[in-house]
């Protein structure tokens, strides 16, 4: 098997890698995130994943590379990483009763012959009615403030959620294990 690298410092993907049990690398891409002019949610993390992949191409001249990039949606407006408690208090109100869609770009880059394989998974998730109190609760035990959306799925962040709707809960985590598999498999790894 040709060797794999993750192109993500994030601990999240990496744990979620890890379940496939295959040999790999980390190595932190370093790309500008910023959405372009009139680019769709969908648009912009499908071009971040192959960015991130192609990004360490050079670097790797013999791996598979593996990108991933997520972005929360609610109506037409995308969420970011939050950063602060006040910019997740805020969106976590605005998700208070209502739907965001997560889209997940994934990327599975053959850097010997430049094949990129591309894709994006979404995932909705519908929220409970959260009154402040709740949402500065759940934010000072959890602090997911590196987190699209404002919340951790694989941690406390499920109590948020009234329903879940996706054909890959990985996904909501920022990388798609299903269509990850189906990837590897074109490019002749086999799994497990």
């Amino acid at each position: 098997m040709r060797p794999l690298i993750l192109a993500s410092s994030s601990p999240y993907r990496r744990e979620l890698l890890q379940r496939l049990r295959l040999p790999f690398e980390c190595a932190s891409p370093d790309i500008d995130e910023s959405p372009l002019p009139d680019e769709s949610a969908e648009q912009l993390v499908r071009r971040l994943a192959e960015a991130k992949a192609r990004t360490l191409a050079a670097r790797f001249p013999q791996h598979l590379i593996i990108g991933s990039d997520q972005a929360a949606v609610q109506g037409q407006a995308i969420l970011g990483k939050p950063h602060t408690l006040e910019r997740a208090v805020e969106q976590l109100k605005a998700s208070s009763g209502n739907s965001v869609s997560f889209l997940t770009g994934l990327a599975l880059l053959d850097s010997a012959s430049g094949r990129c394989q591309v894709d994006c998974i979404p995932f909705r998730v519908h929220f409970r009615e959260l009154d402040e109190a709740r949402i500065r609760r759940y934010l000072e035990a959890e602090r997911p403030f590196d987190c699209a959306g404002s919340f951790k799925a694989e941690g406390l962040g499920v109590s948020l959620f009234r329903a879940t709707e996706g054909e890959d809960g990985t996904s909501l985590v920022g990388l798609p294990l299903i269509r990850l598999v189906d990837m590897l498999l074109a490019e002749g790894v086999q799994v497990p």
